[in-house]
């Protein structure tokens, strides 16, 4: 059996390492493509053109950086869960427990009003790590949640 994980000081963040410098290397070269696109595009091509491709090229940016701000956060008072589209904010005795299945691309953590959310801050991909972030969240769980341990 693995060696019980003493709850971390808080607060806390847990963020993916490779997905956050993947999705600001993406970003960064595609704003930097699509402005060297739009400086030296064919004739034809006038300045809304131009334009429209820059703009283009911080569209795609922005939708990286979604997926690059994504976290979780543990302070004194609860949780917040920072996703690619929804932040949500959960107090410790809403939060039950958190599994992190194998294959899984991040933990998923059940909560009292019978959500089950996706910590995308915690990517499986990332094994170890990803191994060590549940097992803190979870001793925070069960310490301060209400779900303690028996």
């Amino acid at each position: 059996m693995p060696e019980p994980v003493s709850p971390p000081p808080l607060p806390i963040t847990w963020r993916p390492r490779r997905g956050r410098i993947v999705a600001y290397g993406c970003a960064t070269l595609i704003v930097l493509g699509a402005v060297v696109m739009a400086i030296f595009i064919a004739e034809p091509f006038q300045l809304p053109d131009r334009v429209a491709i820059v703009a283009f090229g911080c569209a795609v940016a922005y939708v990286l950086h979604l997926l690059g701000r994504v976290r979780v956060e543990a302070d004194e008072k609860g949780l917040t869960i920072v996703n690619a589209v929804r932040t949500h904010r959960y107090t410790w005795p809403e939060a039950l427990d958190i599994t992190l299945l194998v294959g899984e691309p991040w933990p998923r953590i059940d909560f009292s009003d019978g959500r089950t959310i996706g910590a995308m801050g915690i990517q499986g991909s990332e094994k170890a790590r990803a191994r060590q972030a549940t097992a803190e969240l979870k001793a925070l769980i069960r310490e301060r949640g209400e779900a303690r341990e028996s």
